[in-house]
């Protein structure tokens, strides 16, 4: 062996170290307002992600008022419903996760929470001055890829920054704060949508309104510190502990390193993970796992959200009507992961997801078949609610258990396979609302919610107190 080659194993082993060095006092930190307030400053800067994506279903009957889309279509993959401006978003977040995820890993957790947000504003911008079909579904495809880039970033920062002990009631918050944008555009949707201010189509100001709010991720940036343990496994030690300096000194513990929480286990021995050890042991399984979680949730997830308006107007509801209940019911997002983080880090996450599976399929089934406003409205709300639930419980889990080298392809990697079924949902459950009504639907959303449990509650490794890179 080379002097040269010698020495860069050298260097690679020091890095290593040292990233372990800091992943444990990480793992050691208090809670501290310092560290919530960067969990906050970056749920705001998701506020926006959530915006984009959620509109997807507020506007669904603007566009179909103004001509651009339909609500189904004769052929099946028919590109002139709202299913095809579904599919159009979802095929974006795929590429997006499963192609650009190594950004995150390359390029740092700052850089690309910052870039991906403002490309894909830019597209929707774009998209909001389009008058054909094809282009509407065109630079809706081209917002898809930074919303998805965007999301996995997200994950894995705050993976990064927050002690396990603690990180179950992070994503709660995170989850919170990033939803609070769904009310946001559920009502300017209900208020706008119907209208044509300045005669310009309400969905078109719904778009630019979202757009010029992202401006403020220019603010955010600046009060948001790289991830520690990223700098340290890229070699960027000094910097890396200047942070944690800064995390220990707003947690009281400036003067001395912090001892080992009880939790933590003796630092690992250096070991460097490539993209290409997802595809064997030990992480292999995991990936497989996650991959055909993430396929099922999202018919749950995503089934429902984006077409709230569209599955109420079937049910004999008015557009203006079913905006406004679609309206109330938005607020269960924001609310719903407050609540879940009271026991967010007391169980397992695996038992969180199942709980939460069960419960889609009750209120799925309650919302399907009830006809009065108020009980519609209720369970509604209680689907939101349990999707929220294992929506924040996922995102953790699926970050946590993969190493920091290549947390964010990880995660990219199984997670694009919810923007592959979603990307397919809006076409399946735009038929399924044909050939058999709102039941339809459901019965699609609760086939899949029982595979998720059974493979969750079957395969799940648990995660609970485990420090990262553990």
């Amino acid at each position: 062996m080379s002097a040269l080659e010698i020495d860069a194993g050298t260097r690679l082993a020091a890095n290593s170290g040292g990233a372990d060095a800091i992943s444990q006092r990480l793992e050691a930190l208090p809670a501290s307002s310092y560290v919530w307030k960067l969990v906050i400053l970056l749920s705001l800067g998701g506020c926006f992600e959530i915006y984009d994506l959620f509109f997807t279903g507020y506007i669904a009957p603007g566009l179909t008022r103004s001509g651009l889309l339909t609500t189904t279509t004769q052929a099946f993959f028919g590109f002139s419903g709202i299913g095809a401006f579904v599919a159009a978003t979802f095929a974006g977040l795929f590429a997006g996760t499963f192609f650009l995820g190594f950004l995150a890993d390359r390029f740092g957790r700052r850089a690309i929470f910052t870039y991906a947000l403002l490309g894909y504003s830019a597209a929707s911008v774009i998209m909001a001055c389009q008058s054909t079909s094809e282009g509407l579904l065109l630079w809706r495809f081209i917002a898809g890829i930074g919303i998805g880039v965007e999301i996995i970033t997200i994950d894995a920062y705050i993976t990064e920054l927050v002690p396990s002990r603690m990180r179950g009631r992070a994503f709660a918050v995170n989850q919170s704060v990033m939803f609070i944008a769904v009310p946001i555009v559920a009502f300017l949707s209900w208020w706008l949508v119907p209208l044509k201010p300045y005669g310009i189509d309400g969905w078109r100001w719904v778009v630019l309104i979202g757009v010029a709010g992202s401006m403020v991720i220019w603010v955010l940036r600046l009060y948001v510190p790289e991830s520690p343990l990223w700098l340290a496994r890229h070699g960027r030690t000094d910097e890396a502990l200047k942070i944690l300096a800064k995390l220990e000194a707003a947690a009281g513990r400036a003067t001395a390193r912090p001892k080992a929480a009880p939790s933590m286990v003796p630092a690992s021995a250096p070991v460097k993970v490539g993209f290409s050890d997802l595809f064997r042991a030990p992480y292999l399984p995991l990936v497989v796992m996650f991959m055909v979680f993430n396929f099922c949730q999202a018919f749950g997830f995503y089934g429902f959200a984006n077409w709230v308006p569209t599955l109420l107007v079937e049910k004999g509801i008015t557009v203006t009507k079913s905006l406004e209940y679609s309206f109330i019911v938005a607020f269960a997002y924001p609310i719903a992961p407050l609540l879940a983080a009271s026991f967010a880090d007391k169980l397992e996450r695996k038992w969180i997801i199942c709980g939460a599976c069960v419960a889609i399929i009750l209120f799925g089934a309650a919302f399907s078949q009830l006809t009065a406003p108020a009980l519609l409205i209720l369970s509604g709300v209680l689907l939101t609610a349990a999707n929220m639930t294992m929506s924040y419980a996922y995102h953790a889990y699926q970050t946590e258990v993969f190493p920091t080298a290549i947390r964010a392809r990880a995660s990219g990697l199984v997670y694009s396979m919810s923007r592959v079924s979603a990307m397919f949902s809006g076409f399946i459950v735009a038929y399924m609302l044909k050939v058999g009504g709102v039941g339809g639907v459901f019965g699609l959303i609760t086939s899949a919610m029982i595979l998720v449990l059974i493979v969750i509650a079957t395969f799940g490794p648990n995660v609970r107190g485990k420090p990262l890179d553990a």
